[in-house]
């Protein structure tokens, strides 16, 4: 293998468990060059990655349909040995499928799988955790089962949170897309009063400093700091790997977390962590309400609680 190109066009979380498949194809190629495709926001997550030799963008904005153009031209003329789709949708399926590669591979879910060269089954539910499922895929090639994610903070974004490093300090991330995968507000304000003896910085993004305000309006008297749109990405990740703990929601930030090897407790409400999208940390604990029969509702949670109670964020013990 020359020639690699690696697509994951969805979230930030997802970008994040895909660089296993990064870290083992170069282990296993270490003179193949590895490019990757990620969906317009994505791009910043992968600066400085070594392993990586050009983050491409997927700009939807532009006009879908002629960015997948654009994108399978500009594939063929790179002649990949290899394309690995770990994106289940369609877009990133017809790219695969037309991209010339020799080898061409992704999930039997991909509406264009049919177009591949092999396709691998793709099971939620059973525990496996996401990133074994994105490593089955090279498997064939002798990846391994389960590698941690990684990210690569550059030293000016190390320099640029060391301002905030002059006392033991906890990383909360209050925020979430989904209502029903976000601990109540009030869980925040508990939390914080419990960690009163340490110095709190919220993280999050710009749209996220309203929340975080209200959060710290309940705890005054906690020194406690809104950093939510103040850092980039990698930053947060920098910050959160000096961290004594974070605390964060099934989201992104639990991802940022685990490709910082930082210590880390993931509240899950809705959703469970069979799905596949737990800490991987050593120093890891997942906190959640047990035997709720409603629970899980949804692999992706809700705008609101389908039963109208939230007990599986209301009943959290923080």
């Amino acid at each position: 293998m020359n020639r690699i190109l690696i697509i994951q066009t969805a979230f930030l979380g997802d970008v994040i468990l895909a660089t296993p498949v990064v870290s083992e194809l170069h282990r296993l190629y270490p003179e193949a060059t590895i490019d990757f495709l990620v969906k317009k926001g994505n791009e910043s997550l992968l600066a400085n990655h070594p392993k990586i030799r050009n983050v491409i963008v997927f700009d939807k904005s532009k006009g879908k349909y002629k960015s997948m153009i654009r994108l399978t031209r500009q594939f063929r003329k790179e002649r990949y040995d290899l394309v690995v789709n770990l994106h289940r949708f369609a877009s990133s399926g017809i790219m695969t499928g037309f991209s010339g590669a020799k080898h061409r591979i992704g999930f039997d879910k991909n509406p264009f799988a049919w177009r591949y060269t092999k396709k691998y089954p793709h099971q939620i539910g059973n525990g496996t955790h996401e990133v074994e499922r994105n490593l089955s895929l090279i498997q064939d090639f002798g990846a391994s089962t389960i590698v941690r994610p990684e990210l690569f903070p550059s030293e000016e974004d190390f320099n640029k949170v060391a301002a905030y490093q002059d006392e033991k300090y906890i990383c909360i991330a209050p925020a979430s897309v989904w209502f029903t995968k976000a601990l109540p507000e009030s869980k925040w304000v508990e939390l914080i009063e419990k960690n009163a003896q340490l110095k709190i910085y919220v993280l999050g993004g710009p749209g996220d400093s309203e929340l975080a305000h209200r959060i710290l309006e309940h705890v005054p008297e906690a020194n406690a700091e809104n950093l939510c749109g103040k850092l980039t990405l990698l930053q947060s990740a920098a910050l959160m790997k000096g961290a004594e703990r974070n605390y964060v929601n099934d989201s992104g930030p639990l991802h940022l977390a685990s490709a910082m090897n930082a210590n880390v407790t993931a509240f899950f409400c809705s959703t469970v962590p069979e799905f596949g999208f737990g800490p991987l940390s050593e120093d890891s604990e997942i906190k959640q309400v047990a035997n709720l029969p409603c629970r899980p509702c949804g692999l992706h949670g809700h705008q609101e609680c389908p039963k109208g109670h939230f007990k599986c964020g209301k009943e959290m013990v923080v």
